[in-house]
């Protein structure tokens, strides 16, 4: 039985990173509890923990000691290969990734650099390593600088090295390729293959081409002086301040760095101007040569701009730095969300991801997982995008949203508001927004407006709207949105994170309207756990249901569970369970239970029944031995919003869940509300689960 992949590279820096941590999501979003080894890593000169093994924990929050993550450094295994223990080197990775299986569904297993020793001997200790573990082989290879026939050439031989020593090869991954050639290059690897060998090329992404001024700083052992929250600012290009100022502004380019005498103040500051300027590109950084810093009174007016830049100081002098920072090649590290992201984003756009996953996964797991969750989220919500407006473009948490979504690549986005100052708040928050795939409406301003106003007021002149209040209304950036839902300009709107609830959903009530059968609109949070994924409802909306309202809510809470990937089990709670209580809330809950059996008797519920009863299961046992839901619910109906609000925020605060939502149900179109209190993840999640709701339709 397959439990493990291992990732091995034909060259320096051909990007394995990227296959490593596509695999890595791809099988956690499959159910499996997932480790990680890396046999040889190399020698750090400051005895860090190794680059890419604390990406990999950080990234997705793994819990485990990083030193059993690798067997040796490089160092290591050079003095006893020269000592002739070699069979020493092996049974300690043998034991070493051993340890790792057993605790896990499956492995990612990670080869070596290639930094240090000949490329043959490299390549030959992976294929030894991988034969003497037993498990197949992914091979990048990357093609920067290189023709296509050297391109495939260098894959060719290196399937032949592995599969000569009878190591299966599950795929072949040609990375950083030029965009046009992708399929030229995919084509000239079939060839002489066996058909069961993946073929995945995946071109030069210029997010993770470029180094960051944080690698950069590393790189040179600079010194920083300022700037330290942009240090993961990307460069493009690099730039010498050596000549007067009027021709040196000529030559900035964007995302450049300039590097220049420490001396130059006049250049050093004309720099932050045009940074700050309309008028020039942005600047990623700066570097001081010459171990020349600047006075006291200059660093002091330096900090004291509303834009800055990191800026670095080195001892050595202009000329050797823009050489060396030439040299430098990027890397994917921890701290760099965006690049990884990116990684993740390239592989599953340019990986046949089905087709791996049957290769290498044979596993059954039971239930779903929060990463199995949210992975699965964003690979529905990409395989049938759809557009979802944002009203609230002036809130800082929805643009760095839509920056993520951007990066992700899930969804098309609508902004409502004024493009100029949409730009400038961007531009002084550090936000880097992709506007030529940013739709920016100014709802008066736009050709929409009249149509909309002349529909509201058709929809509405029965309940006293007349036209100058369709007008009015028009201008409200909730109505507007709503009304791009409705008019099928947009698939689904979220707001709420500057607006009250029933300012963001009062339209969608008056011209939305509910589905067909349903009275009562209502909402859930998908509740991330440690372990497990729950349903939580209703938390937003209904202050105090009757019995039938919290049956609806119940089954529709039920209907989006299953919508998407639960199998629900429902709990209706209350303060007893089973018999055993009485009085009013206890009496409206067991109505409630009964009235979902009789509308719905294909579903598995319980109640009334106790919040740790409905969840732990020795509890469930021993308070319902004969329930096919307590200890095991994954469906929890509160039987009022005081309780419910407050247990999901208790929860989500005392454990670190992650709470997905609200997400509302009921509504012909998905209108879905936010909390004030948001953060950027839950509107990145709502955008998605906004989306994915509307597929539906």
């Amino acid at each position: 039985m397959n439990k493990a992949i291992y990732i091995a590279t034909t060259e320096p820096s051909s990007g394995k990173s990227i296959v490593a941590l596509g695999l890595f999501q791809m099988l956690l979003g499959k159910g499996a509890k997932v480790g990680y080894f890396r046999p040889i890593i190399g020698d750090s000169k400051n005895k860090k923990t190794d680059n890419h093994i604390e990406t990999i924990r950080t990234f997705f929050g793994l819990d485990f000691n990083p030193e059993l993550a690798y067997a040796y450094t490089r160092n290591e295994v050079t003095i006893l290969r020269n000592e002739g223990k070699i069979d020493e080197i092996l049974d300690t990775i043998i034991k070493k990734y051993k340890a790792i299986e057993s605790k896990n569904d499956f492995v990612i297993v990670e080869g070596t650099d290639f930094s240090g020793e000949s490329y043959a001997f490299e390549l030959d200790a992976n294929v030894f390593i991988s034969k003497t573990l037993g498990i197949p082989v992914i091979i990048v290879g990357q093609g920067e600088g290189k023709s296509i026939e050297e391109i495939i050439g260098a894959l060719h031989m290196a399937y032949d090295s592995f599969r000569d020593k009878e190591v299966q090869v599950v795929g072949l991954v040609a990375n950083k390729v030029d965009k046009k050639y992708l399929n030229i290059i995919k084509s000239g690897l079939k060839k002489n293959l066996h058909k069961d060998v993946l073929i995945d090329v995946i071109p030069n992404i210029s997010l993770l081409s470029h180094p960051t001024i944080k690698e950069i700083a590393d790189y040179l052992d600079a010194d920083l002086l300022i700037g330290e929250a942009y240090l993961n600012n990307l460069v493009g290009d690099f730039v010498a301040g050596a000549m007067q100022l009027r021709n040196f502004l000529t030559h900035l380019k964007e995302n450049c760095l300039v590097v220049m005498p420490g001396d130059r103040a006049d250049l050093l500051l004309a720099t932050l101007q045009a940074n700050s300027s309309s008028n020039y590109p942005k600047v990623a950084g700066i570097i001081l040569t010459g171990g020349l810093k600047p006075e006291r009174s200059v660093l002091s007016l330096i900090k004291g701009l509303s834009s800055v830049v990191p800026i670095l100081s080195v001892k050595e002098g202009t000329f050797f730095i823009i050489n060396k920072v030439g040299s430098i090649k990027s890397q994917i590290y921890a701290e760099n969300i965006d690049k990884i992201r990116a990684s993740l984003n390239a592989f599953n756009k340019y990986v046949n991801v089905d087709a791996l996953a049957q290769r290498i996964i044979s596993f059954s797991p039971e239930g779903i997982t929060p990463k199995m969750f949210q992975y699965n989220l964003q690979q529905r919500a990409m395989k049938n995008r759809k557009r979802i407006v944002l009203p609230e473009s002036n809130d800082e948490r929805i643009l760095k949203a839509v920056a993520r979504l951007q990066a992700s690549d899930v969804v098309d986005i609508t902004l409502l508001g004024e493009e100029s100052k949409i730009k400038s708040q961007a531009q002084q928050q550090g936000i880097k927004l992709d506007f030529k795939n940013l739709e920016i409406i100014n709802p008066i301003q736009s050709n929409l407006y009249n149509d909309y106003v002349e529909t509201f007021y058709n929809l509405r002149k029965d309940k006293g709207i007349d036209h100058t209040m369709a007008e009015d209304l028009m201008t409200d950036v909730s109505y507007f949105g709503t009304m791009m839902v409705f008019k099928g300009d947009a698939d689904g709107m979220v707001s709420g994170a500057a607006h009250t609830t029933q300012h963001t959903i009062r339209p969608a009530l008056q011209f939305i309207k509910t589905k067909p059968g349903v009275t009562v609109v209502s909402s859930i949070f998908f509740m991330c756990l440690e372990d497990r994924v729950s349903v939580f409802g209703d938390c937003a909306i209904n202050p105090n249901p009757n019995a039938e309202q919290l049956a609806e809510i119940a089954i529709s809470s039920a209907m989006s569970s299953k919508a998407f990937g639960i199998e629900p089990k429902i709990a209706m709670l209350s303060y007893s369970s089973g018999l055993s209580g009485k009085g009013e809330q206890v009496d409206k809950v067991r109505q409630a239970t009964e009235i979902v059996r009789k509308l719905r008797p294909d579903l598995a519920v319980e109640g009334p029944i106790q919040y740790d009863a409905a969840v732990d299961k020795a509890i469930g046992e021993s308070k319902m031995p004969n329930s096919k839901v307590a200890g095991q619910a994954n469906v929890l109906i509160f039987p009022d919003l005081n309780t419910g609000n407050n247990t999901y925020k208790a929860v989500q605060r005392e454990t670190g869940a992650l709470a997905i939502g609200p997400m509302l149900q009921g509504l012909n179109k998905p209108i879905n509300d936010l909390s004030r209190g948001c953060t950027v993840e839950d509107i990145f999640n709502t955008v998605i689960i906004t989306a994915i709701q509307a597929q539906d339709l």
